[in-house]
């Protein structure tokens, strides 16, 4: 396994061991909000197995896209950090949205990519963290998690079956989410959006 937290250092690193901190703190413990599943069932493995790759982003897009374009297997997520962004949490996330719908229509060279995104000015939700974890550096960023349309959709279906979003849906509207990454899915794999597949996530 490589260790990521050798390549970084000052602020760069000081981020990166409070993202992989909050992990453990906030992503891989049991949570009784989530039928005793982790927020992320998959957070301590990808971190364990080395296949996460951090990037700081520093003015313009350019690193975003070419990790778009250029996302391999080899990896199971990319996270771009933005310390510079200067957008507000409405506007970044309809930027999310509509290249999540480029993507989806060959862009960038590839279709099989799906972006997440954090902003500093988010809602607090109380399933994943509930307050109380202390931040390591003063510095807010923004996230944006790149990571394969399919094995997101596919793994959120088996968690469905295991009745992890059954207290999630009651707190928070999830179904447009959902949805809309079930109509890219249908996209990627039957060239439109019909065929729906099972259930909302």
């Amino acid at each position: 396994m490589t260790n990521i937290m050798n390549f970084y250092v000052g602020d760069e690193k000081a981020i990166v061991d409070e993202i992989r901190a909050w992990s453990a703190f906030a992503l891989e413990k049991k949570n009784p909000k989530l039928n005793d599943m982790p927020a992320c069932p998959y957070a301590k493995k990808t971190w364990e197995d080395g296949r996460i790759s951090i990037i700081f982003k520093y003015g313009g897009s350019s690193a975003l896209y070419n990790v778009i374009s250029g996302f391999n297997d080899a990896l199971d997520v990319v996270l771009i950090v933005d310390t510079f962004y200067n957008r507000d949490a409405d506007t970044f996330h309809n930027e999310i949205d509509q290249l999540n719908e480029q993507i989806s229509l060959g862009t960038f060279g590839q279709k099989d990519v799906w972006l997440v995104g954090f902003h500093p000015d988010d809602d607090a939700n109380d399933f994943v963290d509930d307050g109380t974890f202390e931040p390591h550096i003063n510095t807010p960023y923004a996230l944006t998690f790149v990571q394969r349309l399919s094995k997101v959709h596919e793994a959120s279906q088996m968690l469905m079956s295991l009745g992890y979003y059954e207290e999630y849906a009651k707190e928070y509207n999830i179904a447009e989410v959902f949805d809309k990454r079930d109509q890219l899915y249908r996209r990627l794999k039957n060239g439109n959006e019909s065929k729906k597949t099972n259930g909302v996530a």
